[in-house]
């Protein structure tokens, strides 16, 4: 098994000036020089619009995301802000689901709004059941997560409540409360608890029922009520807060738009689409003082912030081809990533990219609103372990010796899923296999997880992970990983054909 782990990477835009020096060493090599990205009448090249498509790619996805749940909540946005909203289960979605939907878990998300006030989030005992919170700027950072607090190491946090705070408030947060500082007023929230069958919905469903999330006005308000309450009626009797979550049972259509589905949507804009929409995205997400360089290379192009854009008529074709090999970049794992037996994630930068951009880029569109390392590990594979790509025509195995099961501390799942992130169509007994089902163990303690369209027969139904007809890809979900999952001392087996 081999393993590729994460190397130092340098700004998208110092490549262009690292690849001039390199000419200028080996000039005198007689080694081919691969020819230069053609130049524009203003001189920037079109790789410069290729590291711009990257750098802003997951900025567009966001906002596109915002924008279409401000859209669907019409007049009443205070329904769609400040509000957890349910992403839709197997059961009951029909073809809502977006790509590569979770179904091992009952998740949720909210767009946070702290133009007027924080924002307070409470996340109540979860009684050992695994729940994992975090919350993205519009850069898709994490600036807090479950995954960094007490009990953390078993994806079981402690119940805790912090405060969003907007650049510049100095206000007074209630006792208790936890300040979080965060980069600008829009944020994402997403909630995930464990829910492997349909009898743990109902706990699952009441665990999500306590999560809270409020403005701190609200917030404060219902605290006072509730302590009125008690003064009244004596400790024994409760008044519950009021909630700020929607109803589980909600419109699908509506809970359905999320992340996932723009990620892939925003690559089909065109050069005016993606980079008017980005234009219009800094205005309100500046980007970080660290990113002037990019900004530059923005500006030269013809994009800055809260401006129309503004390309030059003879620059048009480089921009476009800029574009088409930046929608290419972004859906191709960067030379950082993990990889090792045809499998590909993000590791241990995940969540704290700074100045890794291809690395952010691709996080973005692999698998939206991802965690931190610590929150979660991601690995997908699309080719058995001879590169051929793998289809429901043929039938294969994992083996996974006692010593390299996945390394998780809350548990682990395997789902198959269409090349466009649809799951196995028509009816399948299930539609993952993790690590709480009763696997077969080998004499040895290795196990054997067979992939396959149809039943591997009796023997091994029980390690059996139905897959679609056609092409498909699997995806690994790793909860609470522990820390080989993501610094590419492990790796996920090969697929091999039986």
């Amino acid at each position: 098994m081999k393993t590729k782990t994460r190397k130092p990477s340098l700004p998208l835009g110092a490549r262009s000036w690292l690849a001039c020096v390199a000419a200028v060493v080996f000039a005198g090599c007689a080694a081919p020089q691969k020819a230069a990205p053609p130049a524009s009448a203003s001189g920037w090249t079109q790789d410069e619009v290729v590291d711009s498509y990257v750098f802003g790619y997951p900025l567009v996805v966001m906002t596109t995301a915002r924008a279409e749940a401000l859209a669907a909540a019409g007049t009443d946005t205070a329904t769609a802000l400040n509000t957890l909203r349910p992403m839709p289960m197997v059961e009951t979605a029909g073809d809502q689901l977006p790509p590569l939907a979770d179904v091992d878990t009952l998740s949720a998300n909210a767009w946070l709004d702290l133009s007027q006030e924080p924002v307070i989030v409470s996340v109540p005992n979860t009684r050992g059941r695994f729940l994992d919170a975090r919350v993205l700027d519009m850069w898709t950072n994490v600036i807090w997560s479950t995954a960094s607090g007490a009990n953390a190491r078993t994806g079981a946090p402690k119940p805790q409540t912090i405060a969003l705070v907007p650049p510049g408030w100095d206000g007074q947060l209630p006792a208790g409360v936890e300040r979080v500082d965060a980069p600008s007023k829009n944020l994402w929230l997403g909630v995930r608890i464990a829910a492997l069958d349909t009898r743990e919905l109902p706990g699952a469903r009441r665990l999500l029922s306590e999560v809270r999330v409020a403005p701190l006005s609200t917030y404060t308000a219902d605290e006072h009520e509730h302590h009125a309450a008690r003064a009244k009626h004596g400790k024994r009797e409760r008044v519950a807060a009021r909630s700020t979550a929607a109803d589980p049972q909600e419109s699908i259509a509506e809970a359905s738009t999320g992340l996932a589905a723009n990620a892939a949507a925003v690559t089909k804009l065109d050069a005016n689409g993606f980079f008017g929409k980005l234009a219009d995205a800094l205005r309100d997400n500046p980007a970080s003082a660290d990113d002037s360089h990019a900004l530059k290379e923005l500006a030269d192009i013809g994009v800055k912030p809260g401006e129309p854009v503004h390309f030059a008529d003879k620059s048009l074709g480089t921009i476009a081809a800029g574009v088409a090999d930046g929608v290419k970049r972004v859906q191709a794992p960067p030379v950082n990533a993990v990889s090792g037996n045809g499998w590909s994630w993000t590791g241990d930068g995940t969540g704290n990219y700074r100045d890794d951009y291809a690395l952010r880029a691709y996080a973005t569109f692999a698998h939206a609103g991802a965690g931190s390392a610590q929150d979660e590990a991601f690995p997908t594979v699309s080719a058995d372990g001879d590169g051929q790509p793998l289809d429901g025509s043929h039938d294969y195995v994992m083996h996974f010796t006692r010593k390299t099961l996945p390394p998780s501390r809350a548990y682990w799942t395997i789902t198959a899923y269409t090349p466009d992130g649809a799951l196995a169509p028509g009816h399948v007994p299930h539609h993952s296999i993790d690590s709480h089902d009763r696997i077969r163990r080998n004499r040895d303690g290795s196990v054997d997880i067979y992939v396959s369209a149809k039943s591997p027969g009796r023997a091994h139904v029980s390690n059996w992970l139905p897959a679609p007809e056609g092409p498909f890809q699997l995806v690994m979900r790793l909860y609470a990983p522990q820390p080989a999952a993501t610094d590419g001392s492990w790796a996920p087996p090969p697929l091999k054909r039986r």
